[in-house]
């Protein structure tokens, strides 16, 4: 009888367990599905270099391929705050320039007023003040403050790299390739998400979101 009773318990604690796991799950935002842009706006530099956005932003294989030119990005409908980003990204050809914005504010000018998750090649992880954005961690001055990355932890052009941003409160983390690579302290935590195009053909896969 004792035996029986503390098997029941045993299953109680574990139906416990599981309800309690369930509950703290958050959801799972999937930004880019690999068959369209919905969901997502544009800013483009059309001025010298005339461009739709299909022709910057395509679709090729189930990847987002970004041209690289002319300069602009495509940016969230939503904003969003509390969350861990994720996207995995590989350049088409010579490494190039391209970055991964946060918190953006004003989305409708190149470049905004924004945080830059730098993914240019060789410098994966810098962290660029856009538009007059701060942080706490370093003297903001001049056109395009940065932070620099801890160490280098990209692959070698061609290869898939993964990006997994954490902004908790004002609080942002970057990791690329699973290592900490740069994190600050902001003045807001809250805002638009964007992917740039700025230089060389690059190609973005499995951008998610996930709340906090």
């Amino acid at each position: 009888m004792q035996s029986m009773k503390r098997g029941l318990l045993i299953v109680a604690l574990c139906f416990m367990c599981l309800a309690s796991a369930c509950k703290t799950n958050k959801p799972q935002t999937v930004l880019f599905d690999g068959s369209s842009l919905l969901g997502w706006n544009s800013v483009l530099d059309t001025k010298e270099s005339p461009a739709s956005v299909v022709d910057v932003f395509s679709i090729e294989n189930g990847n987002l391929r970004v041209s690289g030119q002319p300069y602009g990005y495509i940016y969230t409908e939503e904003q969003y705050e509390n969350y861990r980003l994720h996207a995995e990204w590989r350049w088409v050809g010579e490494g190039s320039n391209s970055g991964i914005f946060l918190h953006i504010q004003y989305p409708d000018i190149v470049w905004p007023k924004a945080i830059e998750c730098q993914l240019c090649a060789g410098k994966a992880g810098d962290m660029v003040m856009l538009g007059g954005a701060k942080i706490f961690d370093i003297e903001c001055v001049g056109e395009f403050p940065i932070k620099q990355r801890y160490g280098d932890f990209e692959k070698s052009v061609g290869e898939w790299n993964e990006a997994d941003i954490v902004c908790d409160g004002r609080q942002i983390k970057i990791y690329i390739n699973g290592e900490l690579a740069n994190e600050c302290t902001t003045l807001r935590g809250k805002g638009y998400i964007a992917l740039q195009s700025e230089g060389g053909p690059i190609e973005f896969r499995n951008i998610t979101l996930s709340e906090l």
